[in-house]
């Protein structure tokens, strides 16, 4: 079967300097890519791009000037052929909360900014680069998007207004963007994923007790989900020629009760 060749192609990762995010940068790397590694986490950042062979930029995915050097990084390695948008924040809060009050607006405005408008500022700039490159096949094909939503996007819970708002945003951008860039060979997908096991749950026994609790509420397997078993789907999304314009649930399966 004919694959997306990442080999001296390069490849950009928000958000990769841990979770999902660093194992998508893995597994790019391992496909052949040079990955540029863009957080706010310089040290763990830093030392990932390293031992990957990358490059490191610090990177607020709002920022225009930021999302531009961790292009212009990007295509210095190779030509830009892979956008995977990690880079999220989750925050809870409920829309008017037990006093009355209702939720600060500059709360909801900062969780769309980084979620949304942010993963919208990385892909228009990294599709602009990758337009401009050497097609790969008789298609046409240039390069490939993934981003990252969440199941809350369907099955938002209590307290989760903003997140829930800023990831529905990502999946109905999905399709008009695909639509946009299929002039120019660039495919665009969305993950949304379920329960997955990263630093956001912290460690030790008492973070493994709840994680075993949350686990669940998971259809089958009655875990959490691995960030590899992710990044390895986020990885079909980039490879495969013929995916296109989709919202895929990678969640064994869970649907989130209203709490």
């Amino acid at each position: 079967m004919y694959r997306i060749d990442l080999n001296g192609a390069s490849a950009i990762v928000t958000g990769g300097a841990s979770g999902i995010g660093e194992a998508c940068a893995r597994q790019l790397a391992a496909l052949g890519a040079r990955v540029v590694v863009a957080d706010l986490q310089e040290d763990k950042g830093q030392a990932l791009a390293s031992e990957l062979g990358g490059l490191f930029v610090k990177c607020d995915v709002s920022s225009e000037e930021d999302g531009a050097a961790a292009v212009a990084a990007a295509s210095e390695m190779g030509p830009l052929r892979a956008l995977v948008n990690s880079a999220g924040i989750g925050w809870a809060g409920r829309t008017v909360d037990r006093n009355n009050d209702p939720m600060p607006q500059n709360q909801f405005d900062f969780v769309i900014k980084v979620n949304l408008l942010g993963s919208f500022n990385m892909l228009r700039q990294s599709a602009a680069a990758m337009a401009k490159t050497d097609a790969l096949d008789d298609d046409g094909q240039r390069g490939a998007i993934v981003n990252m939503a969440s199941v809350a996007a369907f099955d938002g819970q209590i307290g989760q207004a903003a997140y829930s708002a800023s990831k529905g945003g990502v999946v109905g951008m999905t399709l008009p963007i695909a639509r946009d860039l299929a002039a120019v060979g660039i495919r665009v997908n969305t993950i949304a994923p379920g329960l997955i096991d990263t630093p956001i749950y912290g460690t030790g026994e008492a973070s493994d007790q709840f994680k075993a609790h949350l686990g669940q509420s998971v259809l089958f397997p009655k875990r959490l989900g691995a960030a590899d078993e992710l990044a390895s789907m986020v990885m079909e999304l980039i490879t495969n020629p013929y995916m296109n314009g989709e919202v895929i649930r990678v969640d064994g399966g869970i649907r989130m009760p209203p709490k």
